[in-house]
């Protein structure tokens, strides 16, 4: 999967043992800021029913492809459509343009290879699903030979040796189809899937912070969408970073707008992935879900993103600003209406 720095990549041991604690005979699970897919993935490889949601175009073909798309149904295809692209003949174009000639976040040679192969999966006709998988294994091939720190928010001073290399499709790791039903993706406002789920857990892992995740991954959104659109800066993210604004990467903005995410969930049961570099404090948050249940907190300390163990450097190699803390700390709040035994 994707470099993602929300990923909870490190953290799925903990969430899905949380998961398991509230719903030991498994159920309907919905994810409604899914980013990377790697939660809804690894609940459905547990025989939960899933509804990953995400506003991101990008986190939303991860979704289909690592959620709502079967193995069993769709692996046989996938591997044929993946044959066919990666016989594709380079051809330099848009994406050549933006982001190895404009910025330098992959070789040109790469972007070549990249520009061939999304126009091809446009022109094929796939079923969503399919053309999920499709897409998803261009980016996962993508992200494999990128120059990065892991954020679209600069490249690195030299090539990193990743990027030097050829890019190559693989097969995403798909899951078999559950026993409890269909798992599905959806692409809409976090608020308009609350008030949707009539399930049995809801899982929300929202941003925190300053750092707009489509900023962060403005490249895939773009190679998602394909409009090629206007771009800006150093960076050439898209223009729409601009405007495509959310209230939860905003201070003032956050509490009222989780607040109201929590009051459309529907749900009997909840959990909160929050971490402490967020706008909201382990007592806000604590205070804030009380009104639906008990809640109970377990802490997990973490080591920051490499970006900022790292940090930034502008076009010239220098490095701009200073790294800060090394750890924080990841927050899982469950809230149910009594207490369950949850792993230590």
């Amino acid at each position: 999967m994707i470099k993602y720095i929300g990923s909870k990549r490190a953290l799925l041991d903990p969430i899905v043992a949380a998961v398991r604690g509230v719903l030991p005979n498994g159920g309907h699970v919905c994810d409604l800021f899914s980013g990377s897919a790697r939660v809804g993935h690894a609940l459905k490889g547990e025989g939960f029913r899933v509804w990953s949601n995400d506003h991101n175009a990008y986190a939303h073909a991860l979704a289909a492809a690592y959620v709502q798309a079967d193995r069993d149904r769709w692996l046989g295809p996938a591997t044929a459509v993946l044959t066919e692209l990666a016989a594709t003949p380079p051809a330099p174009g848009w994406f050549t343009k933006a982001f190895c000639e404009d910025a330098r976040y992959f070789t040109p040679e790469n972007g070549a290879r990249i520009d061939a192969m999304r126009d091809r999966i446009e022109g094929m006709g796939l079923e969503p699903e399919l053309k999920a998988v499709a897409l998803v294994s261009l980016m996962e091939a993508a992200d494999r030979v990128d120059s990065t720190a892991g954020l679209q928010m600069a490249y690195m001073k030299s090539w990193a040796a990743r990027a030097l290399k050829p890019l190559e499709l693989r097969m995403p790791a798909l899951q078999p189809a559950v026993a409890a039903g269909p798992c599905r993706a959806s692409r809409a406002e976090a608020l308009e899937t609350a008030a949707a789920f009539d399930g049995d857990l809801v899982y929300l892992d929202p941003p925190y912070n300053q750092h707009s995740y489509l900023g962060n991954y403005h490249v895939w959104e773009s190679l998602i969408l394909w409009d090629r659109p206007e771009t800006y800066g150093v960076a050439n993210k898209r223009i729409d970073v601009r405007t495509r604004k959310s209230a939860f990467n905003s201070r003032p903005g956050i509490g009222p707008a989780l607040q109201a995410v929590i009051d459309a969930i529907r749900a009997p049961n909840l959990i909160v992935s929050f971490n402490d570099e967020g706008y909201l404090s382990r007592d806000q948050l604590v205070e804030m879900l009380s009104a639906r249940g008990h809640v109970q907190v377990v802490e997990i300390p973490r080591p920051r993103y490499v970006g900022a163990r790292i940090g930034i450097h502008n076009p010239r190699g220098e490095k701009v600003g200073a790294v800060g803390r090394l750890r924080n700390v990841e927050y899982l709040f469950v809230v149910t209406e009594r207490p369950v035994a949850l792993a230590a």
